[in-house]
């Protein structure tokens, strides 16, 4: 048995699809488990990795989990010590390439890391997925996109490798089956450095639409999105990463192609499976 915390964001439901697709028995975790939607024999259990009391009877018979520092946060020591009493052998975490490469505040740094550092004192047997920024974040702009045609978006020639969700289930899902990347920490990024102009070309290919980014202040977009009810935290994360890979780009790594035996897949191949989202 193997348990996806987080199971209903891009990653965690890829890898739960990936994960039954292959065999395995799999517990999805999710706070609202009326609203989640999985494939057949999937085990969904609710609960909130915050509150790791409210998981211990998804620990039956589980060999692995997959966890994110977002959803376990402070909680992950705890969480992590809870699966190991109960049998837990192994854990994925979702983490984030600004470990090796810094980018925006370091106190969301410090998040990642600390979650790492429960995962290397749990005793578990580790991996790390440090990922670049998900292509799936370009899904953000599809309100506008469809009323408009256009985005406002700051630094619009901040320049990122987006990794497609379905590149990083693979590799958890090779994480989490076998002993063969234990104690590895690998950086995951997409094949290539694209600007957020270029995501928007993109996209505009995809839907045949004509799409346009215009640039705008970054107190605007803050301000947006703090009028859109998000806690300042987004704005913060998003603002200062783009910010810095604005100056110098986000790194671009092989480590997905070498993994997989396969080339990752590139932002285009996103955008076409997702152009419904942006068409009006």
């Amino acid at each position: 048995m193997i348990v996806v915390i987080g199971a209903t964001g891009s990653v965690g439901k890829e890898t739960v699809r990936l994960l039954r697709a292959a065999g395995h028995d799999v517990t999805a975790v999710t706070r609202n488990p009326s609203g989640a939607d999985f494939p057949d024999g999937v085990r969904v259990a609710g609960g909130d990795p915050s509150r790791p009391g409210t998981l211990s009877a998804v620990w039956q018979g589980a060999e692995a989990v997959l966890i994110s520092p977002r959803a376990a946060g402070a909680a992950a020591a705890e969480l992590l010590a809870d699966a190991a009493a109960h049998g837990v052998r192994r854990v994925s975490v979702i983490s984030a390439a600004t470990i090796d490469y810094p980018a925006g505040e370091p106190r969301f740094v410090l998040g990642f890391r600390a979650v790492e550092s429960a995962a290397r004192n749990s005793g578990l047997a580790w991996t790390f997925l440090r990922c670049a920024d998900f292509a799936a974040n370009a899904l953000a702009w599809a309100p506008q996109l469809r009323v408009t045609g256009l985005v406002r978006a700051a630094f619009p020639d901040a320049a990122t490798s987006p990794i497609h969700h379905r590149d990083i289930a693979e590799v958890a899902v090779s994480a989490l089956t076998g002993p063969d990347h234990d104690g590895q920490a690998y950086v995951l990024t997409g094949p290539a450095s694209l600007t957020q102009r270029d995501k928007v070309a993109l996209i505009s290919e995809a839907t045949g639409r004509r799409l346009t980014l215009v640039e705008a202040a970054p107190d605007e977009i803050r301000a947006q999105m703090i009028a859109q009810g998000l806690p300042e935290e987004m704005p913060d994360r998003l603002l200062g990463s783009l910010a810095d890979y604005a100056r110098e780009p986000g790194p671009t790594t092989d480590t997905v192609a070498k993994l997989l035996g396969r080339p990752a897949l590139d932002f285009a191949t996103w955008a076409a499976e997702n152009s419904a989202a942006f068409l009006g």
